[in-house]
């Protein structure tokens, strides 16, 4: 009989990401390929997108009865990641349990320090060859200290294993889709969708200082080839009724020359469905001449990271963007038929009630259709970490979401700062809503006015912010006539 691995994701909630749709863990999907190339059987448990409680995962674990439980954080999502370790091990003290992703990666030691009595062992980095190296290892009974990419105890003391050297290729074939429930994934915003998550690249040669990104990928870029990125989706569409792909990549538009026969490859195939993705303003820009690709191959929201409305911030980040850069790439998406969103980050130490309200201003006059405003979070393994870490207020990580203020500016205080986010918020959208009605391209009026209808009938956004306001009367009657 074959020994049963378990994927689970941890049940955490922070409202935002879900207000729009409900996402694929397309990392298990990959690490469930690694585990069937080396005879284990794999389970993907999907207990955030489920809306399980610890309580049901625990029953779900004994229902199983696996060999093994896996699963990974960010830093916001890794004490629910350590409760459900913690849940496996209470149901069988005998199972082996696992633990990848981002925040382990980095903070392996504390990890193990103060949790190695339901943790067994840190994936670091890029998990799928350490995976399989690890269930091979078990298999035999070998010793994993020859396992690279692992952290993990012996004697109560930390074996950190040489890093693990990224895969030369991300053609790996694989047929683990099956292992998803795909009725569970759509995004709201398109009616009655099925929504996939692929990946066409992985990693990022850019050093912006608050990103983890970066880190994980040791400053690297990689990529499948246009024709099997573009495949795989045309065959997610046919075999699995999938209309909607979110592109998980950091960057996927690097390679120029790339992208653009990626783009080719779908709109010579008559693509019919919806591509969500994020990039940088500047390769917006660069590619200019060829945006109306984007639209054909399917390209309808793209997000671009600006973070700031000041070159000074920009450049303490170092995004590498100019502010030009950034206005210009909002305004040629509209142009060409696309939604754009991008986020500005508030909460610096610097940060005054003045500053907040020049960046609101300014990302009024940038107008993207849908902005963030988010609370600045070093995490503890930042580059910036050492600057902000005397700023730092709040030490529960559930809270380094980009939602919960955790930094003190010098002049304001955390809660002056969170009703600033919320103010700057308000204002936009209440703009935002006065100008809708009279846009005059469909197809994005009514994909801005199913979000907006998603946004305020939010619960989670509701509880944060309250009331945006009076919708106005005019739209409030376009919602009404919307199926």
């Amino acid at each position: 009989m074959k020994k049963k691995i378990l994927f689970i994701t941890p049940p955490y909630h922070c409202g935002v990401v879900e207000v729009a749709g409900r996402w694929m863990p397309l990392g298990f999907v990959y690490l469930a390929a690694a585990a069937r190339r080396v005879g284990w059987e794999p389970i993907i448990y999907d207990a955030m997108t489920k809306n399980h409680d610890h309580t049901q995962i625990k029953a779900r674990i004994r229902e199983l009865a696996p060999d093994c439980v896996a699963t990974t954080a960010i830093t916001a999502t890794f004490p629910d990641a350590l409760e459900v370790l913690r849940s496996a091990k209470a149901v069988n003290p005998g199972v082996i349990t696992l633990i990848g992703g981002v925040h382990p990666t980095f903070m392996d030691e504390e990890v193990l320090e103060y949790d190695g009595d339901v943790v067994d062992y840190v994936v670091r980095g890029e998990g799928e060859r350490t995976l399989e190296a690890l269930l091979r290892g078990l298999d035999a009974g070998a010793e994993l200290k020859g396992v690279s990419g692992l952290s993990f105890q012996v004697d109560e003391k930390l074996v950190r294993t040489p890093d693990r050297t990224l895969m030369g290729s991300l053609e790996v074939s694989h047929d683990e889709w099956d292992l998803l429930d795909w009725e569970d994934y759509t995004y709201f915003v398109i009616p009655k969708s099925r929504l996939a998550v692929v990946s066409t690249a992985r990693g990022c040669t850019f050093t912006c200082v608050f990103c983890s990104q970066q880190r994980f990928w040791n400053k690297s870029w990689r990529a499948r080839s246009p024709e099997a990125a573009a495949e795989e989706i045309l065959d997610l569409q046919k075999s699995k009724g999938a209309n909607v792909f979110l592109i998980a990549d950091e960057y996927p538009t690097q390679d120029q020359a790339r992208w653009r026969a990626f783009l080719e490859r779908l709109a010579h195939a008559k693509f019919d469905g919806y591509l969500l993705m994020e990039t940088r303003a500047a390769d917006i820009v660069r590619d200019e001449a060829f945006l109306p690709l984007y639209r054909k191959a399917g390209v309808i929201h793209v997000y671009v990271g600006l973070e700031a409305t000041d070159q000074k911030t920009l450049d303490f980040v170092k995004k590498e963007l100019e502010l030009d850069e950034s206005k210009r790439s909002l305004a040629l998406l509209r142009e060409h038929g696309m939604i754009s969103e991008t986020s500005f980050v508030l909460g610096f130490p610097w940060e005054t009630e003045q500053s907040i309200e020049e960046t609101l201003r300014l990302s009024e006059e940038y107008d993207p259709d849908f902005a963030h405003y988010l609370a600045i979070t070093p995490w503890p393994y930042a580059d910036f970490y050492d600057e902000m870490e005397p700023h730092i207020e709040v030490f529960d990580y559930r809270k380094y979401n980009l939602i919960d203020p955790i930094i003190k500016p010098t002049g304001m205080t955390r809660m002056e700062v969170d009703r600033a986010i919320i103010e700057c918020y308000r204002r936009f959208y209440m703009g935002k809503l006065r100008r809708l009605a009279s846009d005059t391209d469909p197809f994005r009026r009514d994909y801005l006015l199913r979000s907006m209808r998603l946004i305020m009938n939010s619960s989670f956004l509701k509880t944060k912010m309250g009331s945006l306001g009076e919708m106005p009367g005019e739209v409030e009657k376009l919602l009404r006539n919307m199926k």
